[in-house]
């Protein structure tokens, strides 16, 4: 089959719709999916959650997916529009035998995605994904009008998510709720808009709010780095918030503004989510290779080490469980407590911000005031034809003084700078991820390795 125009990686499916993403192409993975689950289930009837985000094609790919499992026989539970983590822990829930989640994440508005979820509630790894290509691949085993599958609806799976934040053990819920912060809030018309406001308000939060309508209709690029959260900002000074909180259109990920109405940086998310968890539990902290080196800092601070990992959430998520880290995640503002589950989830990011305030008992700028600066540059450029080993060598030949590692196509590290180069899994493109103590320094490490990607392009 072919895949023209649709980025196929570890992390789903994902086009422009209209264009290489059709209903036809997602009953043909979505088919695929169930087909394979079902190769798994022993002689069970599969069971397959589907959830979505609230992209404006959702509705129209949603049928589509249920009539493409009940079509291999996979019965079908669907929860509707909730955020991606909320899919996975219904997937856990159900014991069911995997799941489907129609979003395109931080993806611009007129993309959407299947993100395919195995039986233990994780994005399928590697190798789970290339046999279930395999089956998409080849003759799909159809079911006869006796097998077909159902349909049955869970309406409280994002209620039991937000029950199963609440009861976390070190998070003091009634001290959170007797400070009554003051939060404002950017759903950017994403499936937080119906989660994120419950939540807070039953951690007795003080709510300002902005985008919260979840038709899909992004009102700014959807990623919620700190350039797209001006309006946010705003609304801090405005409304003399003490945190401002920004999601992404399907709630894996978590960026935060200061009391001072600055956007941290979503790598700070992460950092100061694991400085809370260490205080209550031990252990590593696990991310990937494009992830900020204040994690170091917070790591030291804590007494133990960060592992790093290839980029993509299952990568991360499956190292912490061969290493039984408690925290985890990646720069990009997505924060995974394994106490909770193995997936990015920025509901319980909120849920640490707050308990770490409450601990601190100081305000956020100040907290963040106490580590090092690092300045991170990140740039993209488009992937040549040719395969990028020979980059990695010359890079790696021309910063002999670097530690080199090719998990992930290439990082180089020194003591107080990194680079990471690699492809990406979502779009058509190198990307080049830059850290240093200061911009200029960032920039020139970018300069140094766009250019034997662009020379390879030429």
């Amino acid at each position: 089959m072919a895949y023209e125009g649709l980025m196929v990686s570890v992390s789903g499916v994902r086009g422009r719709v209209g264009e290489a993403l059709t209903p036809e192409v997602i009953a043909k993975f979505a088919a695929g999916f169930g087909a394979w689950a079902m190769s798994r289930a022993q002689g069970r009837k599969p069971r397959i959650v589907v959830g979505r985000d609230s992209r404006v094609s959702g509705p129209m790919f949603q049928p589509v997916v249920h009539a493409a499992l009940q079509s291999v026989g996979c019965d079908v539970i669907d929860v509707g529009m909730v955020p991606t983590p909320t899919v996975q822990l219904a997937v856990e829930h159900h014991h069911a035998d995997g799941g489907l989640a129609i979003t395109a994440s931080h993806n611009p508005i007129e993309w959407n995605a299947l993100k395919f979820i195995g039986a233990s509630g994780l994005f399928l790894d590697g190798n789970e994904g290339n046999e279930m290509r395999g089956v998409v691949e080849s003759k799909i085993p159809r079911a006869t009008w006796d097998k077909l599958g159902t349909v049955t609806q869970d309406k409280d799976a994002a209620r039991r998510h937000i029950d199963q934040i609440l009861a976390l053990p070190f998070l003091d819920v009634d001290g959170i709720r007797k400070r009554e912060f003051r939060v404002a809030l950017d759903c950017v018309r994403g499936a937080g808009g119906t989660f994120m406001p419950i939540l807070l308000e039953l951690l007795g939060c003080k709510l300002a709010t902005i985008n919260m309508e979840p038709d899909g209709r992004f009102p700014r690029p959807p990623e919620p780095v700190a350039e797209n959260l001006g309006e946010l900002q705003k609304l801090v000074q405005d409304s003399h918030c003490e945190i401002g909180m920004a999601v992404d259109p399907d709630v894996d990920r978590l960026a935060l503004v200061s009391d001072e109405g600055v956007a941290i940086g979503e790598d700070y998310t992460l950092a100061l989510a694991a400085k809370e968890v260490l205080r209550h539990r031990e252990g590593v902290i696990v991310t990937n290779l494009s992830t900020s080196r204040i994690l170091d800092d917070i790591a030291k601070e804590a007494g133990t080490r960060v592992i790093r990992a290839p980029v993509g959430e299952v990568n991360v998520a499956t190292r912490m469980r061969t290493e039984n880290a408690p925290i985890g995640g990646e720069g990009n503002g997505g924060v995974i407590l394994s106490e909770l589950h193995l997936g990015r989830d920025a509901p319980v990011g909120a849920a640490l911000m707050l308990q770490l305030l409450l601990e601190e008992s100081k305000p956020l700028s100040k907290i963040v005031a106490q580590y090092p600066r690092y300045i991170i540059v990140k740039d993209k450029l488009e992937r040549p034809n040719a395969p990028l080993d020979a980059v990695y060598e010359a890079l790696t030949k021309h910063f002999p003084d670097a530690e080199a590692d090719r998990q992930d196509g290439l990082r180089l590290t020194w003591p107080d700078r990194w680079v990471h180069i690699r492809p990406s899994g979502t779009e058509p493109i190198v990307r080049v991820i830059a850290e240093a103590p200061t911009a200029e320094a960032a920039e020139q490490l970018v300069r140094d390795c766009r250019k034997p990607v662009e020379a390879l392009g030429k």
